[in-house]
């Protein structure tokens, strides 16, 4: 294990992280959602984690891959994509957090008429992710600093995409940064699109839906499309971790 996440890890509280997770209101989360497409975990991880983990950016030898968005219109900044085997903390929030999910991904396919169901456990959603070819770990630590930003996107790479995702701001804003907010979009279908703007503090988490979301209307249920992206630093360094569930081809 890295010395930096060891050293985060020692100053935890004394119950173990998996119990951090599953103690979550996930009832809260799953029906807000349902409701917009997207649920604030407060304090997901200590200030120390967060840290611990943005220190990790320097050490080349733990990414697969780093990527200048400017060099390929995804906005300014870069972000590196982590190699397996994955630092503990991150393999610790995709195989706790999944689990807690699977309800929501499973429900929400089940509403917009779409076949595919979800396993249970991670591992058995990574098995059936490399069976189809999809063997790139894609959780993946960003940085920006001030003048960057983050186009609006989705994080698809493949056949198997799990349709819920996370991102942890491990920055403290105001004080590391000001400006580069958190920003959804929801396009429906007939109308305007509808902007989010999620604030976030250091160690917070958001929840969002990766692609599509089902959205009860009038005559039935709708699917409606999600994209996600970063507003324009104004001063400052902002990082932060995105858990993306399934890997990339």
């Amino acid at each position: 294990m890295n010395a930096l996440v060891q050293k985060a890890r020692e100053t935890m509280p004394d119950k173990q992280f998996a119990c951090r997770v599953h103690e979550l209101d996930w009832n809260r989360i799953g029906n807000d959602l349902d409701m917009q497409g997207s649920a604030v975990v407060e304090n997901l991880i200590t200030p120390a984690e967060c840290d611990a983990l943005a220190a990790l950016y320097s050490k080349d030898e733990i990414f697969r891959s780093r990527v200048v968005m400017a060099r390929h219109g995804f906005g300014r900044g870069e972000y590196k994509y982590f190699r397996y085997p994955l630092p503990e903390i991150i393999s610790d929030l995709r195989n706790e957090v999944y689990p807690c999910l699977v309800p929501t991904a499973n429900r929400w396919n089940e509403a917009m008429g779409m076949d595919v169901r979800y396993p249970a456990k991670h591992a058995d959603f990574i098995r059936r992710c490399h069976e189809a070819g999809q063997f790139r770990p894609t959780p993946l630590l960003l940085r920006y600093e001030s003048g960057d930003y983050n186009c609006l996107h989705q994080d698809l790479y493949g056949k198997h995409v799990f349709p819920l995702q996370l991102t942890i701001l491990l920055s403290e804003p105001g004080r590391d940064f000001t400006g580069g907010e958190f920003v959804l979009t929801e396009q429906r279908p007939r109308m305007q699109s509808r902007p989010e703007v999620v604030p976030l503090g250091q160690g917070d988490a958001v929840v969002f839906a990766v692609h599509h979301r089902p959205v009860q209307g009038a005559r039935g249920v709708y699917r409606v499309n999600l994209r996600h992206g970063v507003s324009r630093l104004r001063s400052g360094h902002r990082h932060t971790v995105g858990i993306i569930f399934h890997d990339a081809a």
